[in-house]
């Protein structure tokens, strides 16, 4: 049954710009290799949502609801951490030689308050109903201050009427990934809670990842306009944004059928499991072309696997990219076992320290690597990133303010057919436990048919 909408408005305060609490050092900070992934300079969102705890029980006049002024709080707190992570209050600038550096002025974030005018429980807490309305909640403003440099980080506090608030936070993917984001994110609500420090300090270094020219880079396969598969519903404007949510049983039978149907006792992770079934069902909702080829892109955490282990603290980008590329026609008729398996063996191949060693050189030597790019929005490619493993929901909670929900809003991701995330579920739906949330954008007819394939999960035996 669908869920009625919610009707809202906000209020908006004028932007601040939250600098470090005290002085920092001004210079100007080369970023790693891994770091210059083309696709990486965006402003990536996630939205934090908190519950008052005694929202539960409809007392907004609750005195406890005056214990803290959530933006008062996180600006303290902001400022605090950024004397730490002073990088992230400068500005992202092109450096002489092309690359992007950080020039660490200190002219601050960009800080927007804003007041709703409903309760959060009417908004299910973005259970995945209304993903659109979410994007009201992160900043919206241009990226660039008046010189046309980018923020690296940017911010929006929502209070709501109940006691609740959420936390929109922007962080340049080109500066840091997920770890680095959940990271400095931490360090923020140790502020919060009153610590005079944070549990884990900073590492830059950015030099330890940096590549090298290269005369053998790594030969990767693209899509062209030729060869990719293509779509009836697509091009379009009109993409529709949901979060499918898959419950722990159904993945555990997922699992078995598998194991069962390649007649191998060998172990299948959630997500190789998900990646394989959510990626062919993708492509039949989209009735991709059945001679034409698509792509799997996997983005993968290779932290573990390096060969000089990185030091703690340390928030750029490690990670690179493992591929899988087959024909609809293949997608749609192998076993999906033997997708898992193609998945599994493509993982392994970018976990090696010599493969990430030679990915570094292979961008640094800067290969044309954006000569598929092209092909966004054909519903060819398809990149699958997994936010399970983040640490958005540790240690995060400050005063009677508890978090309940962490949404990822990557950018432009309501505009974007080719980007699909796993995440975690929100603390509001205890049989939802060990589940995984399921981040799409879909031309409408298409969406409709991915949710069937979605629904056939729980019909497993």
């Amino acid at each position: 049954m669908a869920t009625e909408k919610t009707a809202f408005e906000l209020a908006m305060k004028e932007v601040v710009l939250i600098k470090p609490s005290k002085p920092t050092p001004s210079s100007i900070l080369p970023l790693s290799t891994l770091d210059h992934t083309p696709s990486f300079n965006t402003l990536c969102h996630t939205l934090h949502v908190y519950r008052s705890k005694v929202d539960d029980h409809d007392e907004p006049s609750c005195p406890n609801h005056q214990l803290l002024h959530p933006a008062d709080v996180i600006k303290a707190a902001l400022s605090k951490a950024l004397f730490y992570y002073y990088p992230l209050a400068g500005r992202l600038v092109d450096h002489t030689d092309g690359k992007l550096v950080i020039n660490c002025n200190a002219k601050g974030v960009p800080f927007l308050e804003a007041n709703a005018t409903c309760k959060l429980s009417s908004l299910h807490y973005w259970d995945g109903t209304d993903m659109e309305s979410a994007k009201n909640l992160v900043y919206d403003l241009p990226s660039e201050d008046e010189s046309g440099h980018q923020y690296p980080l940017v911010f929006k506090v929502t209070n709501f009427p109940c006691g609740g608030f959420t936390v929109g936070m922007g962080l340049l993917h080109s500066v840091c990934d997920g770890v680095g984001a959940c990271q400095f994110f931490k360090a923020i609500m140790e502020f919060a809670r009153g610590k005079t420090e944070p549990s884990v300090k900073p590492v830059w270094e950015r030099d330890r990842l940096k590549g090298s020219i290269t005369k053998n880079p790594l030969q990767i396969d693209f899509l062209d306009d030729a060869s990719a598969a293509v779509s009836p519903f697509l091009p379009t404007e009109v993409l529709m944004h949901q979060c499918i949510k898959v419950d722990s049983e159904s993945i555990r039978r997922l699992k078995m059928s598998l194991v069962k149907e390649s007649g191998e006792n060998e172990n299948i992770t959630t997500f190789e499991s998900l990646a394989a079934y959510v990626w062919r069902s993708k492509c039949r909702a989209l009735k991709m072309s059945y001679d034409g080829k698509v792509k799997l892109n996997i983005t993968v955490g290779v932290r573990r696997h390096l060969q000089d282990p990185l030091p703690e603290g340390y928030y750029g980008n490690v990670v690179v990219d493992a591929d899988v590329i087959l024909t609809m026609r293949e997608l749609n008729e192998r076993p999906l076992y033997e997708i898992v398996k193609l998945i599994k063996e493509s993982k392994k191949v970018s976990c090696n320290s010599d493969y990430v060693r030679n990915f570094m050189d292979t961008l640094e030597t800067d290969l044309e690597i954006e000569t598929e790019f092209n092909i966004e929005g054909s519903g060819a490619f398809t990149t699958f990133t997994d936010w399970r493993h983040l640490e958005f929901y540790e240690n995060v909670d400050f005063g009677v303010k508890e978090i309940v929900n962490v949404v990822p809003i990557p950018s432009d991701m309501f505009g974007c057919v080719d980007l699909c995330i796993f995440s975690a579920l929100g603390n509001f739906d205890s049989s939802m436990e060990g589940g995984v949330g399921i981040f799409v954008s879909l031309p409408a007819p298409a969406l409709l048919t991915f949710k069937e394939e979605m629904e056939a999960l729980t019909l497993l035996i």
